[in-house]
This record gives structure tokens, sequence and C-alpha cells, in this order.
């Protein structure tokens, strides 16, 4: 463990979009298993992306969730659906979020389906490279389209807009 000033680093893992976590007891003393303390937790990579930190191709946005397109998709109009509250596990997210997530994805797919002819729209949790509960939506014309394991794809900006157009034109 590594201090920082009046509080412990826990653990980090920026590589996989963890910020560090650094405890306080109220006091700014370091606690101990007899202290009351306050976690202070630094934005995940989705939620910079959600505060406009980090740029991204919004496909469209609530007061709940946030939905943008994957720069590194599997298929072409690959969309992560993303609950503003910043939990890691997507069965950690209360439940009325996750009644929620679905009727907000199901425009969303169904504009995916208009924009990238496809047999249907898939969808995955997945949920080990960013701490941060999603849903993917993929297009689907084959059962490997929503293969992770396979090499992600590299598109470019121009390519990644024209995607975000697409989908956009549909909702």
């Amino acid at each position: 463990m590594k201090k920082i000033g009046k509080g412990l680093v826990l653990f980090t893992r920026p590589f996989f979009g963890w910020s560090p976590k650094v405890v306080f007891d109220k006091s700014g003393s370091i606690p101990n298993r007899n202290h009351n303390f306050v976690i202070t937790t630094y934005m995940t990579l989705f939620s910079k992306i959600i505060n406009g930190e980090i740029p991204s191709y919004k496909i469209a946005e609530n007061d709940k969730f946030y939905a943008f397109l994957d720069v590194f998709p599997i298929v072409p109009g690959h969309v992560l659906v993303v609950p503003k509250m910043e939990v890691d596990k997507f069965f950690d997210v209360p439940d009325t979020y996750l009644s929620e997530i679905l009727v907000f994805a199901k425009p969303i797919a169904q504009a995916i389906e208009k924009a990238f002819p496809c047999k249907r729209v898939g969808s995955a949790v997945i949920g080990l490279e960013v701490p941060h509960a999603h849903l993917h939506l993929v297009p689907l014309q084959h059962t490997d389209d929503l293969n992770f394991t396979r090499g992600k794809m590299s598109l470019s900006a121009d390519e990644l807009k024209t995607c975000q157009e697409k989908i956009l034109a549909y909702l």
C-alpha cells in the first residue's frame, strides 16, 4: 500500500480503467477497524466518458444511462450501454436499473438493426476490461460475431463518425 496524504491507496489497475481508491477516516487519519471512514473513488473510464472528460461517439442519453459506440468494436455498429451509476458488476446494479436498461437499449438496438442490416442485434454482459457495469449491443450476421476473444477492430475517426450517424438516423 502507498500512502497518499492522510490516506492509503488500496489498489490501482489503471490499464483496465480502475482508478486509485483512497480511504480516510473522518479526522483525516489512516483508518483501522475501529474507525468510521469514508471511501473516495476516482471515476472509471466510462464515468469520464459520461462526464465528457473523454470524447465519445454518443448514441443516446437520459438521466440514468449513456450509450456510445465502442471505439474498438468487434463489428461495426457495436454500442455500449452504461448506467451513469458507477457499479462494477452488472448484476449488482439496482433492480430498477436492470429493467430500465433494457427499455433504454431497445430503440438503440432497433436503430442498429436498421443501420447495419443484420439478422439480429445480440446483447452481452462481459465487464472484465472496465469495472463499470455495461451492456454490449452488437449487430449479428453469425453466432461468431459475438465472440469477444477474437481481435477487435480499429476503425478510423471518420468510420466511427459514419457508424454514429447511421445509427442516429434511425433514432
